[in-house]
């Protein structure tokens, strides 16, 4: 794993949210598989459509507690975040490879939304996605059943997402299935998606700092409200949007 020096992170700490991204991927994403400057444009591209000009924005309240918002993507999630630029890194090589892949997702609401609108309209990607019916929002639900486009398949099916997931994880242990079809899937485990999301925390943290010029630095609490894994910080995987503090400052996810 990378390791990073103070100069770094003092470095690193005025840049702006899309920037961070593109400087955490370099490090882990070299120039022999993606050249710098098209890692750029496809990030640029991820979050172009995104409703706020600094894409993730900090909200101070008082008390020191503060907001980190990550809900002004076009489905209103924070998965739209990681999934813009996953779904941007999947069409570089499978243009560049000449390769089509379908992506099969089950979803509890914002997965699928957010899946669909990154993928949507792609040459080289079929998505299907599996609806719990009864178990999503109206918005959400609205969001994944009205992309008229040739490559999006949205199934409305019994069961809530946790019973969805036994028969999609049965479709992906079929090898021979599963490569006869070229099947992927875009879950929160996702190593790009969790690499983006990395950007989350130390975003968070460069903009409640009180400096970076102490030794140690200074701590940063986070609170993350999950359904899954979230609570982990340094493991950022199905999470909802951030509550930040150091010390006397603090950071909070909020359900977007």
């Amino acid at each position: 794993l990378p390791q990073l020096g103070i100069e770094t992170l003092r470095q690193w700490s005025s840049l702006s949210y899309p920037s961070l991204v593109k400087e955490l991927c370099t490090l882990f994403i070299g120039p022999e598989l993606i050249p710098r400057d098209v890692l750029n444009d496809l990030i640029d591209q991820a979050f172009h459509r995104f409703r706020h000009r600094e894409v993730v924005h900090l909200s101070r309240l008082r008390n020191g507690l503060n907001v980190l918002e990550l809900w002004h993507g076009v489905t209103y999630a924070f998965k739209d975040l990681a999934l813009g630029c996953t779904a941007q890194f999947l069409q570089y090589f499978l243009e560049k490879k000449e390769k089509h892949v379908t992506v099969v997702v089950g979803t509890s609401g914002d997965t699928g939304s957010a899946a669909i609108e990154s993928v949507q309209g792609a040459k080289n990607v079929d998505i299907i996605v599996l609806l719990p019916q009864g178990h999503c929002t109206k918005i959400q639900e609205l969001q994944m059943t009205t992309v008229l486009r040739e490559n999006v398949h949205v199934f409305g099916v019994e069961g809530n997402s946790d019973e969805l997931d036994e028969p999609i994880k049965a479709v992906f242990a079929d090898v021979a299935f599963v490569k006869k079809h070229n099947l992927m899937s875009l879950n929160s485990i996702n190593w790009s998606r969790v690499l983006v999301q990395m950007a989350h925390h130390f975003f968070a943290y460069f903009q409640c700092a009180p400096s970076l010029d102490t030794h140690p630095l200074p701590p940063v609490e986070v609170v993350v409200p999950t359904g899954a894994a979230g609570n982990l910080a340094a493991f950022p995987g199905a999470v909802w949007p951030l509550l930040l503090q150091p010390s006397s400052q603090k950071l909070s996810w909020l359900p977007g």
